[in-house]
């Protein structure tokens, strides 16, 4: 893809999270607190991941969303790590390290999607197009 980040465009930060399956401090990403409107596409490849009307304060310290934007923008996989049994997501089209998924979210999906600010970038809506 023509929008693809090579490694080592990426920040230390983001390269620890997308590359190296890391995870940021609760309450320190950019977007835990965002209420812009817009679509969450991946820092690595621009890929749309989730949309800001799937967005919500889970109280958590990250930006969590009860959707992804399309069946097709995200993977998952279990991640035995730590010493627990989680669900991985990741970019379905570079497979870059996003966050996991958690059976506890709102309705109508049930799903918390608790994804690194890092592994984000905002693109706002453009309110003129309404």
């Amino acid at each position: 893809m023509s929008n693809e980040k090579e490694s080592n465009d990426l920040t230390p930060e983001q390269r620890y999270v997308t590359q190296d399956h890391g995870t940021e401090p609760a309450y320190s990403g950019k977007y835990n607190d965002t209420k812009t409107e817009g679509s969450y596409n991946c820092v690595c490849c621009g890929v749309e991941l989730f949309s800001s009307s799937s967005k919500f304060d889970s109280g958590t310290g990250w930006p969590s969303f009860w959707e992804p934007a399309s069946e097709e923008s995200v993977e998952t996989q279990e991640d035995l790590t730590l010493g627990m049994k989680r669900i991985e997501v990741h970019c379905q089209n570079c497979q870059a390290h996003l966050g996991h998924v958690f059976p506890d979210g709102p309705q109508p999906t049930g799903l918390r999607y608790c994804i690194n600010s890092v592994s984000l970038d905002l693109e706002p809506k453009n309110l003129e197009e309404d």
